[in-house]
């Protein structure tokens, strides 16, 4: 039997920088799938992906294949996508609308609440199989806030509100507020991958260094379509880099200028310009909060260890191998709006991060050259020092730094560290045993 051997995580992260081999060495990536994606809360999905009852969707949390179904009784499930016989999946369609599930291999079929509810020729078990004791296990813990839907392998362990935590719960709240129904859509997504480790992603969703030089051509558009070249991201932004907590990060641009921002939307429009939304807006949560729903624009945060909020999109990377991961990016709608206006939103998504935007390409392309460059490792550290010297601490105990400091990279590393540091008897944490309840109903 193979011993995975044990990794001192304090020699590999500092406060100030981090090891190459954290990007590059398999057996920290297996530790990676067992210490946080087998271990805590990991974004799975949206209501709005499973509407009607029958609706599913095929994820993975880690390693682990997991359907995300709604029952005929409304409940939403989180089934192990392994059939209980021999062990095949017994769905391979990514998303559809099905009353059971059917094992090609021997036939074996379940319903869409995970019971067995079929067995070929099962006299030929003697009597002694129980269909009751053979269904789809379900994860062991699941719980929602404001429609998005969280797992965990672990059937002990932290709350999902504690882990999310006020500020990063805040955030969530502006995404989904921008809808005057309080409520988002969420449709098909697109996915892309890239030959590079998946913290990668991370780093560079919530760092606001970069757009200026690797986005480029893009800023050059904007400044040609609006007479001004976008400030966000240099050294006279006031906007902030936020380190929430539990490796929750964000880009703030909240105390960004208003008329400036609202010119940025017009080419990356995130939120209806139109004075019946405004409206009906304001009925539903009072002008202050209004202003300050509109003001954030959507939010642009990382909710640790897998969902990105940015404007107007969920973002999920997945990792793959050490060098290769996938990301899938859904572009939201708001509920309660007109056609017209929501269209606007997506038209500004593919703008950027559409397969033919003038951005995310950009990103992908640094992720390649950035897992290429590490394998030069004379001197195997990189660096995340930017702004340590002027970082502080907010009124609300977040730690701030400007638009283009790495707060958040050092928030995400703290986090890191702390999880993988941990070991299960001190986190509190039982081996992963899937049972056949807990679901959660929704209408």
């Amino acid at each position: 039997m193979m011993t995975r051997r044990r990794i001192n995580y304090r020699t590999l992260i500092k406060r100030d920088r981090v090891h190459t081999s954290l990007y590059t060495d398999p057996d920290i990536l297996a530790d990676e799938f067992d210490k946080i994606f087998h271990r805590g809360w990991v974004y799975v999905g949206h209501l709005g992906e499973i509407p009607n009852p029958g609706d599913f969707r095929l994820r993975k949390i880690g390693r682990q294949p997991v359907i995300m179904v709604r029952d005929e009784n409304g409940e939403v499930r989180l089934l192990f996508n392994r059939c209980r016989h021999r062990g095949s999946t017994v769905c391979q369609v990514e998303a559809g609308n099905a009353k059971t599930f059917r094992c090609a291999y021997h036939g074996w079929t379940y319903n869409n609440s995970g019971e067995l509810a079929g067995v070929p020729y099962q006299e030929g078990y003697g009597g002694t199989l129980r269909k009751e004791e053979f269904g789809l296990l379900q994860v062991p813990r699941m719980e929602l806030y404001r429609g998005f839907i969280f797992g965990s392998l672990s059937p002990a362990g932290i709350t999902l509100d504690d882990h999310l935590g006020g500020p990063a719960k805040e955030q969530i709240d502006l995404f989904v507020d921008l809808s005057p129904e309080g409520e988002i859509q969420v449709g098909a997504g697109h996915k892309f991958d890239f030959p590079a480790n998946w913290k990668f992603q991370l780093e560079n969703a919530m760092d606001g260094y970069h757009p200026n030089f690797t986005h480029r051509t893009f800023l050059d558009m904007i400044q040609e379509q609006i007479g001004v070249r976008p400030d966000a991201f240099n050294g006279n932004s006031s906007g902030e880099s936020r380190d929430l907590g539990n490796g929750h990060v964000m880009l703030d641009y909240r105390r960004y200028n208003r008329e400036y921002a609202e010119r940025i939307r017009s080419v990356l429009p995130t939120i209806p310009a139109d004075e019946d939304y405004r409206a009906r807006m304001i009925a539903r949560y009072g002008a202050e909060r209004v202003g300050e729903i509109l003001n954030a624009g959507g939010t642009h945060a990382l909710i640790f260890p897998n969902l990105i909020l940015i404007g107007v999109q969920i973002r999920v990377p997945q990792p793959v191998a050490v060098d290769h991961t996938e990301v899938t990016l859904y572009p939201t709608t708001l509920k309660g709006v007109s056609t017209e206006l929501n269209g606007s939103r997506l038209r500004g998504h593919e703008a950027f991060f559409g397969p033919a935007g003038m951005g995310q390409p950009d990103d992908v392309e640094m992720f390649a050259r950035m897992q290429d460059g590490i394998q030069a490792d004379l001197q195997p550290w990189i660096l995340i020092s930017r702004g340590m010297h002027r970082e502080r601490r907010d009124d609300d105990g977040t730690l701030v730094g400007h638009a283009t400091d790495e707060v958040t990279l050092r928030g995400i590393w703290a986090h890191y560290l702390k999880v993988m540091s941990a070991t299960t008897a001190a986190a509190g944490i039982s081996a992963a045993r899937p049972r056949r309840g807990s679901n959660i109903a929704v209408s």
